[in-house]
């Protein structure tokens, strides 16, 4: 197993200082990465992202590893939780994830709204989504239904949800910029998760209405909350990609020559199976349908998301050496990168693991003994049926750009 970097093992009195001050962020870290509490704040909440980590861990090690003019990075940003803190505390931001819901999602959680706009989706829960109905008639409703994103919606629990899902996408054209529409149609992605994904029991088509309803008027106050609090520090500049982390390197504000003095990401676990693409509707049917209400591009496997399929392992760490130098590639010599991952098989992966991490060009900052392991909170319930399994506790990783 790799040494790493023993900040014990100083010992000038310099060194020995920045030591202790590590040591006192690495705790801290490390105490917010166990926060178990259920994701919310701001815009965290607008849509349960699989796998996602606590916003008081994200801002923990933005806030201890880095200073407002430096620049952090997600390279696997999923829900977007790092982009959010990050912005919140007054950092310049890339986000990045090879998954285009992901990047729909952290352009909303990231948007503030106008007055104007924050009027017309009030208004838009108030008037439109009580009138909505399964059984209106109408030729738009009729053309989105047609889709080959709607797979699996067809089942005797989610027909129904299906028509009216469409007749409040159709609504949402009469708000007035895309902004805002987009605010609408990731309130419906939110409400129609809660209503199918996952779900052991059937929702009628009134108790969706009351949840979207709900919904729109919490993520209004999130997106407040939100504007409230990057209006109180240095303004940031965000950046968000939808492209392969190997690539980062392609993107205009790297490709000018500005580098990330932080990561904080947790990527893909080692033979983990998460449908960062899929719900499971009526038991284990997979629906694209979060592309269809999201409005994004998808038609790619499971593999393609998660670096590879469940069993080929030899393919997941090829997939993370690429993306992980593409990473140490656009970061500052000397840069941290603070990761949560789990495993299927924690005994061979993590080794194999932090031997990839040395061959992206980084070395481990060993600060105590045993490592920081957490259970992995709020797992849905057909995981969480499996018990104590590997795979359902991530180890933290604190890692220098060497």
């Amino acid at each position: 197993m790799p040494q790493g970097l023993e900040l014990q093992a100083i010992t000038t009195s310099g060194q020995r200082r920045r030591a202790m001050s590590d040591r006192h962020a690495l705790l801290a870290v490390a105490n917010a990465a166990r926060d178990s509490s259920r994701v919310s704040g701001l815009t965290h909440d607008f849509y349960r992202y699989p796998a996602r980590f606590s916003p008081t861990f994200a801002g923990q090690a933005i806030e201890l590893f880095s200073q407002p003019d430096d620049l952090v990075l997600d390279p696997y940003m999923g829900g977007g939780t790092v982009v959010v803190e990050a912005a919140r505390l007054g950092r310049d931001v890339v986000g990045n994830d090879i998954n285009a819901l992901s990047h729909f999602l952290a352009s909303v959680k990231t948007s503030p709204l106008s007055s104007g706009e924050h009027g017309a989706v009030a208004r838009w829960a108030v008037d439109i989504i009580p009138t909505l109905r399964a059984n209106i008639a109408s030729p738009r409703v009729d053309e989105l239904l047609e889709s080959e994103r709607t797979r699996n919606l067809s089942v005797p629990r989610a027909r129904y949800l299906k028509r009216i899902i469409a007749t409040a996408l159709t609504s949402i054209t009469m708000l007035p910029s895309e902004r805002a529409q987009n605010f609408a149609r990731c309130a419906i992605l939110n409400a129609a998760q809660g209503a199918l994904d996952g779900r052991r029991g059937n929702t009628t088509t009134a108790e969706f209405r009351d949840r979207l309803q709900a919904d729109v008027h919490r993520m209004l106050q999130g997106v407040r909350d939100y504007e409230s609090a990057i209006e109180d520090v240095r303004a940031a500049d965000i950046f968000l990609a939808n492209a392969d982390a190997a690539h980062l390197t392609d993107l205009p504000i790297f490709a000018s020559g500005r580098r990330a003095r932080l990561v904080v990401t947790s990527p893909p676990y080692p033979g983990v199976h998460v449908l960062y693409h899929r719900w499971q509707i009526d038991g284990r049917r997979e629906s694209p349908a979060p592309y269809w209400i999201a409005n994004r591009p998808d038609g790619q496997g499971a593999s393609y998301y998660a670096f590879s399929s469940r069993d080929n392992v030899d393919g997941y760490f090829a997939s993370a050496l690429r993306t992980l130098q593409g990473t140490r590639a656009v970061m500052e010599t000397g840069g941290i990168i603070v990761q949560l991952i789990a495993f299927n098989n924690p005994r061979t992966q993590l080794r194999r693991y932090l031997e990839t991490m040395i061959a992206a060009g980084f070395e481990e900052v060993r600060w105590r003994r045993n490592r920081v392991w957490r259970g992995v909170p709020n797992r849905k319930w057909h995981a969480a049926v499996q018990g104590h399994t590997s795979s359902a506790r991530e180890v933290l990783l604190v890692h220098e750009a060497v």
